[in-house]
């Protein structure tokens, strides 16, 4: 199968890495580096603006790899939210299927991220109304979608000068990462129940990690500050309070296990319920009452209490969804309903299949050239 021929195409050396890259993106500057590829920040010559250009970091190297990054490029192509990062392009230089080593993914320059934004200043409560409003505007988008983000932090909340926001990486968090790269991820904003490792967990995942988010803007210091998994859940009980006996008879009926560290034996899953060692550890908690969310954050409004005292909730069926955090008084200044829209539903088929290295090209490859930019010129000029 041919892609697009060399013609219109120039090289660049970026960080000892050459960029094969068409003419139209030039001023190409490293802007950041991960464990999965790099990112440049260019000008495109055709529409005036600053683009994002992230080249993957040997993407067909293995199977694992060129599942992830077949998965990333689906979903963004499938993501058309203006609080959810989309696709602007995507492009390779490679004339032929069994040459194809890169690809390339072009999508909105934000400029900064709200990690490195809290860093520089401290945020004024209309500040943080108008960030987790946009938040949850776009956590109603992909869950409508189908889709967990599973790895919401502030690094993955990308904001432009105008205060804009976009959601970065949702979707791509998996166990396999850690097996991938070596790099573990930072646990400050994971919910109780994916440190439990409960295999059941649904999207009120992503509400705890955005509660977590709102209360660092107020705070202007992480919530919760885990050592380890199970420090992280007694920092988590110390406010929360200890977990009810239902709740711990609710956890026995699924699949669920421990996530230790080095220092604790290893627990395997039980067919059925709860790993003893995780039952016995949430049993024998000394019995704390839940904290008063007014008097930790005696700063803020009680509108802003009343959203963190909905999302912070232990028992995941209880936390607000997406669109049910809207609708509370807190997002009333910004609201607008029609903004709100929900995603066509993802096809995960595919991405859940076992292919061969070879078949995965073959379905990248597919995606690239079906690739259409989007119509809205909105999405082209942030």
């Amino acid at each position: 199968m041919a892609l697009r021929s060399r013609t219109g195409f120039y090289r660049q050396e970026v960080n000892r890495t050459v960029w094969e890259v068409p003419e139209r993106y030039r001023d190409l500057r490293q802007v950041g580096t991960g464990a999965y590829g790099t990112v440049c920040s260019a000008w495109d010559r055709r529409t005036g603006t600053q683009v994002a250009i992230k080249k993957l970091h040997r993407p067909f190297q293995s199977k694992l790899f060129a599942k992830r990054a077949y998965r990333e490029l689906r979903l963004l192509k499938h993501m058309k939210h203006e609080n959810v990062i989309g696709l602007l392009d995507v492009f390779t230089a490679e004339i032929s299927l069994d040459r194809l080593r890169d690809f390339y993914l072009v999508m909105p320059f934000m400029g900064t991220d709200l990690g490195k934004l809290m860093k520089l200043e401290r945020l004024s409560e209309d500040r943080v109304q108008f960030l987790v409003y946009q938040m949850m505007k776009g956590l109603k988008y992909i869950h409508s979608a189908g889709i967990i983000h599973r790895d919401l932090k502030p690094g993955n909340l990308a904001i432009n000068q105008d205060c804009e926001l976009k959601i970065l990486d949702f979707g791509l968090a998996r166990q396999a990462d850690a097996e991938m790269t070596g790099y573990v991820v930072t646990r400050w904003y994971r919910a109780p129940e994916v440190i439990l490792n409960w295999m059941h967990y649904t999207q009120t995942v992503d509400i705890w990690s955005a509660g977590c988010i709102m209360a660092e803007m107020l705070l202007a210091k992480p919530l919760f500050k885990g050592n380890d998994h199970l420090d992280q859940l007694r920092e988590i009980m110390k406010i929360t309070g200890t977990p009810a006996a239902d709740f711990v008879v609710k956890l026995q009926s699924q699949d669920v296990r421990i996530k230790t560290t080095t220092k604790t034996p290893k627990c395997s899953v039980t067919v059925h319920g709860l790993c003893q060692q995780a039952k016995n550890y949430l049993r024998g908690l000394p019995k704390v009452p839940q904290k008063d969310f007014h008097s930790i954050f005696s700063k803020a409004s009680t509108n802003a209490v009343c959203v963190l005292e909905k999302m912070l909730l232990l028992d995941p069926e209880e936390r607000a969804s997406a669109s049910e955090a809207l609708d509370l008084p807190f997002f009333a200044y910004f609201r607008d309903t029609e903004e709100e829209t929900e995603a066509q539903p993802y096809d995960q088929t595919v991405d859940n299949t076992d292919l061969t290295l070879e078949q995965w090209k073959r379905h990248t490859v597919t995606e690239v050239l079906t690739f259409r930019p989007p119509k809205d010129s909105r999405e082209t000029t942030l």
